[in-house]
């Protein structure tokens, strides 16, 4: 199982080149981009490549792939990315019903048609606020694959928890969809406040082996991106990840 790490997480550490080597020694393969640190794609494929690392994911924001997208599927060619990941609403842009969720997926739809068209894979990656139940008994998350039935989904599974739903649950009914995991953790109750309750992957109270054990035999994900969102030392974080992984998955 080839590991990947989101570059979100080393966004405070200004020496990319330094991440990235670093990310190598520790034996990483590949990476995963998202919108500021690809702001110089050739430049970022430079620094790549000679450490044998590659991009098959990246974060690309909606409201990007539909003013630009000749632009961003550029960009994508250019880093060597295959699957493109929607990531994220800004709080002031989500919607609050169901209407207005159905508007969302239909525009992950459309957005993905273009996407598609020009041969890659396209996807939304969660946060928590897909799992709010809605008007009608259903969740955000549910009205997005329903109704973008081609959309690919790329699970946070912390997220999923944080959002107040099962992730195995999640994992058995849209298996099928879960082209991509996020590997995060969560910190016990009280802990690690400075890094906002989460915690190194296999240090929280995620059982990481038994969902690494769900995604591996039940849905067809191609990468397995770690990810800290608020890591007090980044290095550290790849480093400790990466070493419990593998244990897991040995």
């Amino acid at each position: 199982m080839n590991l990947s790490y989101q570059l979100y997480s080393s966004r405070e550490d200004s020496d990319l080149a330094g991440v990235l080597k670093h990310l190598a020694d520790t034996g990483y393969t590949q990476v995963e981009g998202f919108g500021g640190v690809m702001g110089d794609p050739a430049g970022l494929r430079a620094m790549m490549d000679p450490l044998g690392l590659t991009m098959p994911s990246a974060h690309f924001a909606i409201d990007d792939l539909e003013a630009k997208p000749d632009e961003m599927l550029a960009l994508a060619k250019t880093l060597g990315v295959q699957s493109m990941y929607a990531p994220f609403l800004h709080p002031n842009d989500r919607p609050t019903d169901v209407a207005g969720w159905t508007a969302f997926a239909e525009r992950l739809a459309a957005a993905g048609k273009v996407v598609t068209a020009a041969g890659y894979n396209f996807g939304w990656h969660n946060h928590d606020f897909e799992f709010v139940t809605l008007e009608d008994g259903s969740t955000p998350m549910e009205l997005i694959l329903k109704i973008a039935v081609d959309l690919e989904w790329e699970a946070d599974l912390a997220w999923v928890v944080r959002g107040g739903a099962d992730p195995f649950e999640w994992i058995d009914r849209y298996a099928g969809r879960i082209t991509s995991v996020h590997l995060k953790d969560i910190a016990p109750e009280g802990e690690c406040m400075d890094e906002d309750g989460w915690a190194d992957v296999g240090e929280g109270v995620m059982p990481w082996a038994d969902l690494l054990h769900a995604v591996r035999t039940k849905t067809p994900a191609r990468t397995f991106v770690m990810e800290h969102d608020k890591p007090a030392d980044p290095r550290r974080f790849a480093e400790r990840a990466f070493a419990n992984v593998q244990k897991m998955s040995a």
